[in-house]
């Protein structure tokens, strides 16, 4: 596999390759191509506004942002995010990095879909989360290099990604409707679930067991 990409390093660690294997043995291309893309936009967007953030920590946050879509990662139902992040702290650990590192990882996958906040805090986590918006919505697409973004589309096609991407989600998020409860991951389900309806934060104060 090519260790640069559109100017980009791939970082040649133990860590790296095995999260790498990972994604190839437990998902499709759809989800391994996204999150290599995530990595490499976000690192240029990253060079871009001067944040510098670990490569090595924010290749495993990109490749780790989405695996809670898969599997549940533990027995508790909640947001697909916090599968993804509480899986990818585990191979941290697993794998001999500090907490630090592991909580700086946890966070970027954690809050990677959440508007506003990964901006504020850690290079990592901004990367990440600048990573997936352009992907995902092309947030950004337009500050970047044409022949950079070339460069990565041929290493990791697109293909049939909006489709197959919101697919995704809803068979991620379909039996657990619940967590999506005041995110983005709402709006997938409600346009593509029969029957789903979102709660409003209005409604559950209007509700709640109190006189007034």
């Amino acid at each position: 596999m090519t260790d640069t990409i559109a100017g980009v390093d791939i970082p040649r660690t133990t860590a790296v390759a095995d999260a790498t294997h990972v994604l190839q043995e437990t998902t499709g291309p759809l989800l391994f191509h996204h999150s290599r893309r995530v990595f490499l936009f976000g690192t240029l967007h990253a060079r871009a506004l001067g944040l510098e953030p670990d490569p090595e920590l924010l290749y495993l946050s990109a490749m780790f942002h989405d695996t809670g879509l898969l599997t549940p990662f533990s027995d508790t139902e909640q947001r697909f995010e916090l599968d993804g992040a509480d899986h990818a702290r585990k191979f941290l650990l697993d794998h001999g990095f500090p907490k630090n590192a592991a909580d700086v990882v946890w966070a970027a996958v954690a809050l990677h879909t959440t508007p506003g906040i990964p901006g504020r805090m850690g290079a990592e986590a901004a990367a990440t989360h600048y990573g997936v918006l352009t992907d995902a919505v092309g947030w950004g697409l337009d500050r970047l290099d044409p022949g950079q973004v070339d460069d990565i589309v041929a290493a990791h096609p697109r293909g049939e990604f909006k489709k197959e991407f919101l697919q995704l989600f809803v068979e991620g998020l379909k039996n657990r409707p619940d967590t999506t409860y005041g995110t983005v991951n709402a709006d997938v389900l409600e346009e593509f679930v029969p029957g789903f309806r979102r709660t409003s934060m209005v409604e559950r104060v209007l509700d709640a067991p109190w006189p007034k």
